[in-house]
């Protein structure tokens, strides 16, 4: 959310229904050999001491004021609920990649720590409730539109936190790195990352019932806003039609609160007496939150928050190994290929195998299985993409500790529940 365009100044030079299909295919797929890697790290912002108590307004503001003063190279942006986001640049490498984001992990905890404040890595908030820190009017169009379909927008946009994968979508041609490949390989290796990196199993304290509690929000929010099109055939023709059929969340103006039709989408609008401009269309895309999304690369949106200062790290690594290595991406395709037959023809992440994905993790034997096999083809990728030893053994090590046995940091997490500990992320402020 945090790309979402901030106001409505730009010239009003409107687009027409074929103008848009155009544009679409064109900014939202660059094919090319793949070179650049990014990620995007969300995180909870939480006093360590009385982790269940919200911070205060007050403090997040003054926290963030001096953060603005910090030179990084990341871009820092506040979700609506004010969670914190660093955006890397695009990198060469891997390892330049974290490089970047991990200095700029540390200037940011050096600032947070002088208040009180920690960043916490968990993929929806397991105590609070929704609270909106940003006042603006995109987001209070946002919230008046996700509210339409029940609390889950709410809780999406204040209380949940990922890790976003941002690799390039790939050659022009057929193959392993092909970007007609590429484009199904999320849609199928997406599920297997969700389960192996599930971690937010509780609400309001207690568990759920789903291994990944933010992905359920991501499905209760409805297939128009955070679903995607069938990954099948040319990839630019069904993200076009699939931008051109959504509803629009908002219509903005230049003075006073947004517009939020109750049923219009692009395409009618550019039929409209008064069609949108291409200021209008970039707002539009930035509202559609599918789990993988193109934006002139690839954004694996469908990854958990996860534990501990450098948990990012993980699905980084092997996401990247898995699409940039010829070898592992092969190796990838042949053992999700058979997952496809649980899609049934619906679009993730609101088919079975994406929810079995969500709910059971891997204790569903097929989604086990796959993760397996890929993470052994990730680990002996990684040294050919330049990665350090201390990167790999790091992928080695949640392989063998959670992905070869079937579990996840939620499972962890209801563990340490279960065994009495009420409060698992630090002293809980009751006692």
């Amino acid at each position: 959310m945090s790309d979402s365009v901030s106001d409505c100044t730009e010239t009003r030079t409107v687009v027409t229904e074929a103008e848009v299909e155009a544009l679409v295919r064109g900014i939202c797929f660059k094919t090319g050999p793949p070179r650049t890697v990014g990620v995007e790290v969300e995180w909870l912002v939480h006093e360590p001491r009385e982790p269940r108590r919200p911070v205060t307004t007050e403090r997040l503001e003054a926290a963030y004021a001096a953060l603005r003063t910090v030179p990084l190279r990341s871009a820092l942006t506040i979700e609506p609920g004010g969670q914190l986001e660093l955006s890397s640049p695009p990198a060469a490498s891997l390892m330049e990649c974290i490089g970047t984001v991990s200095a700029d992990l540390a200037a940011v905890r050096a600032v947070l720590r002088e208040d009180g404040l920690a960043l916490l890595g968990v993929g929806s908030d397991p105590w609070n409730p929704p609270r909106r820190f940003l006042q603006e009017r995109r987001y209070d169009a946002m919230e008046r539109c996700l509210d339409r379909t029940g609390p889950a927008g709410r809780a999406m946009m204040c209380t949940s936190a990922s890790v976003q994968v941002c690799l390039d979508a790939g050659y022009e041609e057929p193959g392993p790195l092909g970007h007609g490949r590429r484009w199904w390989l999320a849609h199928q290796l997406g599920a297997v990352l969700v389960a192996a990196f599930a971690h937010s199993p509780l609400a309001g304290g207690v568990p759920t019932g789903w291994r990944s509690t933010r992905q359920r929000l991501w499905m209760e929010i409805g297939a128009g806003r955070a679903g995607g099109p069938l990954p099948e055939g040319d990839p630019r023709d069904a993200w076009a039609r699939h931008v051109l059929d959504s509803p629009v969340m908002c219509v903005r103006r230049e003075a006073g609160p947004w517009e939020v039709p109750e049923r219009l989408t692009f395409r009618e609008w550019t039929r409209s007496a008064a069609p949108p401009t291409r200021g209008d269309l970039d707002y539009h895309i930035s509202t559609l939150f599918p789990p993988v999304r193109p934006r002139g690369h690839l954004e694996l949106r469908m990854i958990d928050a996860q534990p501990g200062d450098d948990g990012w790290r993980v699905p980084l690594a092997v996401a990247t190994a898995l699409f940039d290595d010829p070898a592992a991406a092969e190796t990838a395709y042949r053992a999700v290929k058979p997952l496809a037959e649980r899609a049934l023809a619906l679009p993730a992440p609101h088919n079975p195998l994406w929810i079995a994905a969500a709910r059971e993790a891997l204790g569903d034997p097929e989604l086990h299985e796959a993760a397996r096999i890929c993470f052994a083809a990730a680990v002996e990728a990684l040294p050919r993409l330049g990665a350090t030893t201390e990167l790999t053994d790091a992928v080695r090590a949640y392989q063998d500790r959670h992905v070869v046995p079937g579990r996840t940091p939620a499972d962890e997490l209801l563990d340490r529940l279960r065994d009495g500990e009420p409060h698992p992320y630090g002293k809980d402020p009751r006692t």
